[in-house]
């Protein structure tokens, strides 16, 4: 499909994505659909990437699709396979245009000691959350470019700033991902693009409902005392992060108004950074 002609100007008014394509990967549960339901309810067209069961993306699909008035796709690519991230990308630009707005937010956890950490599960981590966005953004960037306007979100993690035990190639992954929004936001400062991080702390996601059933399986401890004590340790708040937090977020940035924030990487994580 060819790239679509730049609405008026080059720059949606604030809040206002009509027109705009968004490929949010890792969206049909968590962050990532939070974020591909606030795009699509300021007016951009959704390409959502990710696992489940496909009944249940259909209803998801169709019913985002209803509610905010404009397209919403649907890609299972498998983001550990370049071929895969190569064919979502073409099969975003051909059936909603190439993405004007790419959000990388896919990801996948595994805690265990860094001296018994299996090697194929850290390689697919590796992969995922981070090889994935370099090359879905490396795919990005041309299009973006010609029409002068681009967005370029990376879900990275309070655990891209710091470290915390058990968690070795998750912590490597995104840091890793924090480096790489600043390199693509220096390459693309001048064309009207911006790239940013948005460092998340603890958002009950599946991913996190799963580590506190880990953790309380391992300490005999009912699950919410687990809770509390992973907010104690770590947010001064005291109370997990919302996703439509991250979401309202992730929708700023690609704003007008955010036009000349690029490099950054906003906590989101109750005073956990801060300490």
């Amino acid at each position: 499909m060819a790239d679509r002609a730049p609405l008026h100007g080059t720059t949606p008014p604030a809040g206002d994505l009509s027109g705009k394509c968004a490929l949010v990967t890792g969206s049909t549960s968590g962050i990532g659909l939070g974020i591909a339901r606030a795009l699509a309810g300021a007016g951009a067209d959704v390409m959502l990437s990710g696992f489940g069961d496909p009944r249940a993306i259909e209803t998801l699909r169709a019913d985002m699709e209803d509610r905010a008035g404009v397209r919403v796709r649907h890609d299972p690519a498998d983001l550990s396979v370049p071929a895969e991230i190569e064919r979502l990308m073409a099969d975003t630009a051909a059936t909603l245009g190439p993405p004007d707005i790419l959000v990388n937010n896919a990801g996948l956890q595994h805690v265990a000691p860094l001296d018994a950490f299996p090697p194929d599960t850290w390689d697919r981590i590796i992969a995922i959350n981070r090889t994935a966005a370099l090359r879905a953004t490396r795919l990005a960037l041309p299009a973006m470019r010609r029409r002068a306007w681009g967005r370029v979100v990376n879900v990275v993690s309070t655990h891209g700033l710091v470290a915390s035990p058990g968690k070795s190639a998750y912590i490597a992954a995104k840091h890793g991902l924090a480096g790489l929004t600043k390199a693509a936001a220096l390459e693309a400062a001048a064309d009207g693009i911006t790239a940013n991080g948005i460092c998340p702390g603890y958002v009950r996601t599946d991913l996190i409902e799963r580590q506190i059933a880990d953790l309380a399986a391992q300490r005999g401890e009912a699950a919410e005392a687990v809770a509390v004590d992973m907010l104690a340790e770590k947010h001064p708040s005291g109370r997990f992060v919302e996703i439509e937090q991250v979401a309202a977020l992730a929708l700023f940035l690609c704003s007008d108004a955010a036009a000349s924030i690029t490099g950054t990487l906003l906590p989101v994580d109750g005073g956990w950074t801060a300490r």
